[in-house]
């Protein structure tokens, strides 16, 4: 009962109506790249979709229907291997997938948009395989990015991926290629298909992989901000108070100088680092600044922690 009641109080945060949101979002985007980009090309992508597709080549049948029973399988490993909130959140995404494909179908068939292209003796959508495959690879990294920023997959291969970054602990995008590989050599098993489009697929499995890192890098991406300067008291209350993020103070030794002075290092999103260089700027602060890039941020710190300060400080009032 208990179970029950801390279900329904999740179901009424706004957090799980946003990430439902975003979930159902990315799905139509990954939807419409494979119906769009795989299915008329017939290219075989290190996916769960291009292992579908093998499937139907192979034994006849429906593409969204294969997509289905294989991510059911794949789900209760995702239970029973990584954690309960990833599996119930790729539940949803892997179930959508299936019906969305068949969504574009009633909404735009590839039909009406592809020409057939005599080197790969198959239609495609933008008139050839390269461009197909930049095309899906793109549109799926992007979703799988967003995805796995809130604990969550397209389903299929980013199960497997994910239980390879878990075991292996290599880069998600090196997960996605090393589990993509294997399925994409399952095209060897389609009567009569052309070398040249599995080989098409290995390549398109190891961008797809060196994409999925760099969107991951680009939406998980801080600024580690480090200031030398004897007014650090004004901006560390600054950060506190404005900016509502904490920072570390060191004690330095200048190698020039050899005077002794106070470092302040400190995360910061992209707007709050802007913020805090205008800060310097206009309250003509003398200040020695650094900054590099930060592509994952784990333990305490937080991207809401400024809303999060802003509603502590009304309550308090």
């Amino acid at each position: 009962m208990s179970k029950f009641l801390d279900a329904i109080s999740v179901v009424k945060t706004g957090k799980f109506w946003k990430e439902l949101i975003i979930m159902t979002l990315g799905m139509m985007v990954t939807a419409a790249a494979v119906y769009y980009f795989l299915v008329p090309s017939k290219l075989i992508i290190g996916t769960i979709s291009g292992l579908s597709l093998v499937l139907v080549s192979i034994f006849g049948g429906k593409l969204s229907v294969y997509i289905v029973v294989i991510n059911i399988i794949l789900l209760i490993l995702a239970f029973l291997i990584i954690d309960h909130e990833f599996g119930f959140k790729t539940v949803y995404t892997a179930l959508i997938l299936g019906p969305l494909t068949d969504f574009w179908a009633a909404v735009l068939p590839w039909q009406k948009l592809a020409t057939y292209n005599p080197v790969i003796d198959a239609p495609s959508v933008m008139g050839d395989p390269w461009l197909d495959l930049c095309c899906f690879v793109l549109m799926l990294s992007a979703s799988q990015a967003i995805l796995f920023s809130i604990n969550a997959s397209t389903g299929g291969l980013d199960i497997l991926a994910k239980i390879v970054n878990k075991f292996l602990h290599f880069d998600i995008g090196a997960s996605v290629s090393v589990a993509g590989a294997v399925i994409c050599c399952s095209a060897f098993f389609i009567p009569n298909n052309p070398i040249r489009m599995v080989i098409i697929g290995l390549i398109g499995t190891w961008i797809n992989g060196l994409v999925v890192d760099y969107f991951t890098a680009t939406l998980n991406n801080r600024k580690r901000v480090c200031i030398v300067s004897k007014d650090y008291e004004r901006i560390r209350h600054y950060i506190i108070n404005t900016l509502h993020r904490g920072c570390t103070l060191y004690e330095v030794i200048g190698g020039y100088t050899n005077e002794k002075s106070i470092e302040l290092e400190v995360l910061l999103t992209k707007d709050e680092f802007s913020s805090l260089l205008n800060y310097l700027k206009t309250n003509e602060i003398n200040a020695f600044t650094t900054a590099g890039n930060v592509s994952e941020v784990y333990g305490l710190w937080t991207k809401n922690s400024k809303k999060k300060a802003i509603k502590a400080e009304a309550e308090s009032r």
